[in-house]
């Protein structure tokens, strides 16, 4: 019943009037999307990307999320101006922002609020709209463009061309769904696959008319349109089974020009139609996930016996790592001398002391566990990620064999921050990225935890120590100390937020379709 009270939601956001924060230039917007997850706290859903120097931008990346219909949902909308290339907004200038409900933007379908600085204080003269679509069709379409002679536009060099993609909105307007990047010095560029939702797209039609612009990339915002031309996916599909061209109009120069014929020409490379499968999807068709828990016992935790310390037993038997635990089932623990001899740190020992079963009863069995064996232990160090990351890898690739899309593990490690093996644990990530696998890590205490940021990627591609890539994102780094006096549910939900898509893009990387869920049986015959 509870799936019948959910429902997928895409936000489109476009702004007007930002503040301008950059000496000489725009500011560089970018708008991110937040949840109420507490009294005074938020957490972060979604953003869109960063746009060059501009005061009115318009965002091609749509931000999704669930609506539950059942519930209210508080969001907040920030909109920052980004000079670095950081993930952390803490260093960024605040352009504005609008709090408002789901239920709001949903019912209105389209909404425009003034942006506030903060309650009572308007961000000059910045406003914010906000539309909402109910994503239906599970269909992606996948394109590839490239073109030939295009216009030089700049004095100095070539021009630097992109593409805009805008649908005709039910109120005759063009919507812009999706914009490429920009490939610099080039008049015959070749962009990018990219895969967008057919309902973004197109709204499922495929006979809606659809406007695709290409212009010349200008940094100061100024973009010169090269050309445009309109066509339909109806259109775009007969390139699966060859290229399908399009002459690039400027309608400006045809008027002007006699013997004009175009200002180069847009060609669609491949286009194809699959769908998109949803983590539900999967998890219903019977797809199992399998937890594990490692738990950091290094001496950098500090003496147990101090009140100072992550490991310190309260009067009423908590501590950091059990409320972390508490809020969200092999567990191992890392990092200490184990009895009898108390002789070599250990970096993957069964948390029971039995390693041949190291599987605990739930939450309560893992507490339980932590409880036994932390007056036996001795912290110690150094702090090695990879060990237990390659155990737990090594059982992810077992279930990987049978491709079927049926195991997925996730690995939850508790840790004070310090890391001594960061090359080797970013080598263990790299491979284990290409395995049915998800790497949380939950930061205890007030440490520096830029090397847990790093692992998660969200400033660029990690790489090995070779240079190897990740194949996917399956990092997701959360701070503690953020939801220490927030709601139980906050933690787990924000723990747990990136496990949905890690889990869909594994899948889809492997091409691998949910289970079908297993028939009822029939009822007997009388």
């Amino acid at each position: 019943m509870m799936a019948d009270c959910v429902t997928k939601v895409e936000l489109s956001i476009s702004c007007t009037d930002l503040l301008n924060k950059d000496v000489g230039s725009k500011s560089d917007p970018l708008c991110v999307l937040l949840q109420r997850s507490g009294k005074d706290s938020w957490t972060e859903l979604a953003r869109t990307e960063r746009l060059d120097n501009t005061s009115s931008p318009a965002f091609s990346q749509r931000l999704k999320l669930d609506y539950h219909f059942e519930s209210v949902q508080n969001l907040k909308l920030g909109v920052y101006d980004i000079d670095n290339a950081s993930s952390d907004l803490g260093d960024d200038d605040y352009l504005g922002g609008v709090e408002l409900t789901l239920g709001q933007i949903v019912s209105s379908k389209t909404l425009t609020r003034p942006l506030q600085l903060k309650k009572g204080k308007p961000a000059g003269k910045g406003s914010i709209t906000i539309t909402a679509e109910e994503m239906k069709d599970k269909r992606v379409i996948q394109l590839e463009f490239e073109a030939k002679n295009l216009d030089k536009k700049d004095t100095f060099g070539k021009s630097d061309p992109f593409l805009e993609f805008f649908k005709k909105g039910d109120d005759g307007k063009w919507q812009l769904v999706h914009r490429t990047e920009v490939v610099k010095n080039n008049l015959s560029p070749t962009w990018k696959k990219f895969s967008v939702p057919l309902q973004t797209f197109c709204g499922s039609d495929l006979d809606r008319p659809l406007k695709v612009d290409c212009s010349d990339y200008d940094s100061d915002g100024t973009h010169d349109l090269i050309g445009s031309f309109t066509t339909k996916v109806s259109e775009l599909q007969k390139a699966g089974s060859s290229p399908v061209s399009f002459d690039c109009i400027h309608s400006e120069k045809q008027k002007k020009k006699k013997s004009y014929k175009n200002s180069g020409v847009v060609s669609l490379k491949s286009c194809k139609m699959s769908t998109h499968h949803s983590f539900l999807d999967y998890v219903m068709g019977g797809c199992q996930i399998n937890f594990t828990v490692g738990i950091d016992f290094t001496g950098s935790n500090g003496d147990p016996r101090s009140p100072e310390s992550l490991h310190y037993m309260s009067p009423d038997g908590l501590n950091q790592y059990l409320s972390a635990l508490d809020k969200l089932f092999p567990a191992f623990g890392f990092g200490a001398k184990l009895p009898p001899d108390y002789q070599v740190a250990n970096h993957e020992f069964a948390l029971n002391f039995n390693p041949s079963n190291p599987f605990c009863k739930g939450i309560d069995g893992i507490i339980e566990a932590y409880r036994m064996v932390m007056p036996q232990l001795r912290l110690s160090g150094p702090t090695n990620f990879s060990p237990l990351i390659n155990h737990v890898a090594s059982i992810a690739a077992q279930g990987a064999q049978s491709n079927t899309a049926s195991q997925y593990s996730v690995l939850l490690i508790l840790t004070d921050g310090e890391i001594t093996d960061l090359d080797q644990t970013r080598d263990a990530i790299v491979r284990a990225s290409r395995l049915p696998l998800s790497v949380i890590i939950v930061g205890v205490g007030p440490a520096d935890f830029k090397a847990m940021e790093l692992l998660d990627g969200d400033d660029g591609v990690l790489r090995s120590t070779v240079g190897e890539a990740v194949a996917r994102d399956i990092v997701q780094f959360v701070p503690y100390r953020k939801f220490k006096d927030a709601p139980q549910a906050s933690l787990a939900q924000s723990v747990l937020a990136e496990v949905p898509n890690q889990l869909v893009s594994y899948f889809k990387m492997r091409g691998l379709e949910p289970p079908k869920p297993a028939a009822a049986p029939a009822a007997p015959k009388v």
